[in-house]
């Protein structure tokens, strides 16, 4: 009998193969005291161990330079994590202090750092723990002799790849497996915004994740499907499974192949409505993925990604040239630029935490801006004079005061006069658009429309404040619903808000990249999408299939629905 387990999809597609098991690299590790005239030659052995890694990071960067910008990123990441002095000087000086071994000094100072990241609110920021776990582990192996990577095989002789089942992986494995007999891999820890979830995204392997006991469930060799969609794993299917999933397989493979052709059409509903698709970035090396989808844009620049993992704040210069590179290489296409979307709860200042009761409620996003006008100044002037080099657009996040829209205007006013006394020039008209994400917003609007050129509705935070619910918490991420009539009221009323006082409104949050919320979207008047760049083209296929003045009329009649099966009902049917 098939024995299915239900996950996170994190990686669409259908993989089938058999299982291999892979060993999860142990941080418990032994606590050894080192004889003193032995301590010079441990810290010795830890710093070549990581000089080791360095080098395997750098090799792995240049065996991916034709691979999508997600590969790069994640290395980078790495490789700061791995030369900044809190983790391989820190933990030298522990072996010396303490005269114990590297392996226990590593991992002590790993799991000091990782408690820092266990106070940060942001989810995908709250993940980046992970890449500190990877890196530790890396070097881990390196001091103890072990391969750099998962090594892989083919099972029995019948023509099957391998689907990898780990506890946990990291995204260095996840790219070898592109050039070898993987099909898709699962574990039993992740999340949807981990790095390695990421790669396998934009290297377009099946995996599916936090299906918790699957490593002890599965036996090297078991045949299993991964349902990369429905976040599905099927250990030990019978034929007729497996004979669906092959057909399904082929069709998916099918309509890949269709979507390319897709890449140049204008994105326009069937009764003529223009689409606007951008893609969501993080850092400027991110652009090439969104030009080669042909994005219309970039609808969200997360720029809190040039400030995370360093000691110091980046300076006006830095910043500038960041947003300068975006600006240039997008040809005249907007640029929607994010002001800093942090909490206070990890410091940037490389001061400790600040601790906070409840991080989600506390001085985060614009809150913590405004706390900080200098840095918040400095931002602005790079931003400023960055936007004389292409079309610029200031987003400033989690507003939910009217004060907050005007503290904010002002010190863009504030920067404005500094640059105009300093004779700099830049953009006079630049928009400056806010984030819908709180409820009080969303139930408040004429505030924010009177005030601002734009609205973008992030839907992820939106739906976690209104519904009280962390999807990061296994406990209760079952709770989180985008299609709560409450959720949908609200998305639907700030677009239409929007609509009557003539500003532009977009959905950035992962409902914008989902295709199975493309119509019901396109039925509350949505005109502008914002995305990962790889889910542009099956969005584009929905909006093409759309006609927009049907879909309102449906649309209208989902809103007025109370019982959450059957608005889930009558949104598949559209």
């Amino acid at each position: 009998m098939p024995f299915v387990i239900h996950g996170l999809p994190v990686s669409h597609g259908i993989a089938i193969g058999r299982a291999h098991l892979v060993s999860h690299a142990l941080l418990e590790v032994d606590h050894l005291l080192i004889a003193p005239r032995h301590v010079e030659a441990e810290v010795i052995r830890l710093e070549d161990a990581a000089a080791k890694v360095r080098f395997e990071l750098r090799a792995l960067r240049e065996a991916s330079a034709n691979v999508q910008s997600e590969v790069s990123a994640f290395v980078d990441l790495h490789t700061m994590l791995l030369d900044d002095p809190m983790l391989v000087s820190t933990a030298c000086k522990l072996i010396r202090e303490r005269r114990c071994n590297a392996e226990w000094a590593l991992v002590q100072q790993m799991e000091l750092i990782v408690d820092d990241f266990d106070n940060i609110d942001d989810p995908y920021l709250r993940e980046r723990k992970a890449d500190v776990i990877q890196v530790v582990e890396r070097v881990l192996k390196a001091l103890l002799g072990h391969p750099g990577h998962v090594t892989t095989r083919r099972g029995k002789d019948d023509g099957l790849d391998s689907i990898v089942v780990a506890h946990d992986l990291s995204p260095a494995d996840t790219i070898h497996f592109k050039d070898s007999q993987v099909a898709g891999f699962v574990t039993d820890v992740g999340g949807a915004t981990s790095h390695t979830a990421i790669v396998a995204r934009s290297l377009g392997i099946p995996a599916v994740v936090g299906l918790r006991h699957i490593r002890h469930i599965a036996r090297d060799d078991d045949i299993i499907i991964i349902d990369g969609a429905r976040g599905v794993a099927i250990i030990d299917p019978d034929e007729r499974v497996l004979e669906e999933y092959r057909l399904r397989r082929s069709a998916i493979e099918l309509e890949r192949t269709k979507l390319k052709r897709l890449k140049a059409n204008r994105a326009a509903t069937l009764d003529g409505i223009e689409i606007s698709l951008q893609a969501n970035i993080e850092l400027p090396r991110d652009i090439p993925g969104v030009k080669d989808v042909y994005a219309d844009g970039v609808g969200l620049f997360r720029t809190e990604f040039l400030f995370m993992n360093r000691d110091t704040l980046p300076n006006e210069e830095e910043q500038f040239e960041a947003y300068k590179a975006v600006a240039k290489a997008m040809g005249g296409k907007p640029v929607t630029i994010r002001t800093l979307d942090i909490g206070a709860d990890k410091n940037l200042n490389s001061g400790g935490p600040r601790p906070e009761t409840n991080p989600a409620l506390g001085l985060r996003a614009i809150r913590y801006c405004l706390a900080e006008p200098q840095m918040f100044l400095t931002q602005l002037r790079a931003l400023l004079r960055a936007s004389l080099h292409g079309k610029i657009k200031i987003l400033i996040p989690m507003l939910a005061h009217a004060h907050e829209v005007d503290a904010s205007l002002a010190a863009i006013e504030q920067a404005k006069a500094q640059l105009r006394a300093e004779k700099i020039k830049f953009d006079e008209a630049i928009p400056v658009g806010g984030m819908i994400e709180i409820p009080a917003a969303a139930l408040a609007l004429g505030i924010f429309v009177k005030r601002l050129d734009f609205l973008s509705i992030g839907t992820n935070d939106l739906i976690q404040y209104t519904l009280a619910i962390d999807r990061t918490d296994e406990a209760v991420a079952h709770l989180y619903d985008p299609l709560h009539p409450a959720i949908l009221r609200l998305i639907s009323a700030t677009i239409q808000a929007g609509i009557k006082a003539e500003i532009p409104v977009s959905v950035c949050g992962e409902m914008a990249g989902d295709k199975s919320f493309t119509r019901l979207l396109l039925g509350m008047g949505l005109q502008q999408f914002s995305m990962h760049p790889t889910q542009i083209l099956e969005v584009k296929q929905e909006i093409l299939r759309s006609n927009s003045a049907d879909l309102a009329l449906k649309v209208a009649k989902i809103l007025k629905l109370e019982e959450p099966d059957k608005i889930r009902e009558a949104v598949e049917k559209l």
